[in-house]
């Protein structure tokens, strides 16, 4: 069982760092991944679910938005020099799930099961964790 990275209760968007050292994107990347995969949980089936989700039921254009979403975790992935062999799997699989949100149903059903942007956030943080040891945060 994998636990989910967190970051400190009550961190508002106001409290997110700016800067670009590699701990304050790792706090941003978090909480983008929180929003877009972890807002609050479906009763009777306990998956969490976030804004990726909720702009999938929205026909074209939330699908859009969903992957300009991740598309930005791509790009601070790029920031923080990963690979560009990393960077194209991760565009792709945030590429895979726009083209799957684009068909009914299937769509919806990829975002609950799927969740691209919450394995591009484990690769992102694995990349951290070895090239920028200072930035492993130890959760409870």
């Amino acid at each position: 069982m994998t636990t989910r990275p967190t970051i400190m209760p009550g961190l508002a968007a106001a409290n997110l760092p700016l800067g670009r050292d590699p701990a304050s994107v790792r706090r941003r990347l978090v909480a983008m991944e929180q929003l877009l995969e972890g807002l609050f949980v479906i009763p009777g089936i306990n998956r969490r679910v976030g804004l990726d989700f909720l702009l999938g039921l929205v026909p074209v254009a939330g699908d859009a938005v969903a992957a300009a979403l991740g598309g930005w975790l791509v790009w601070e992935a790029r920031n923080l020099g990963m690979s560009k062999a990393s960077l194209l799997r991760m565009t792709g699989r945030v590429g895979f799930d726009a083209l799957l949100g684009l068909v009914p149903f299937v769509g919806d059903a990829a975002d609950l099961y799927y969740r691209s942007n919450t394995r591009n956030l484990k690769r992102v943080l694995r990349h951290l964790d070895k090239h920028y040891p200072a930035t492993v945060t130890v959760e409870r």
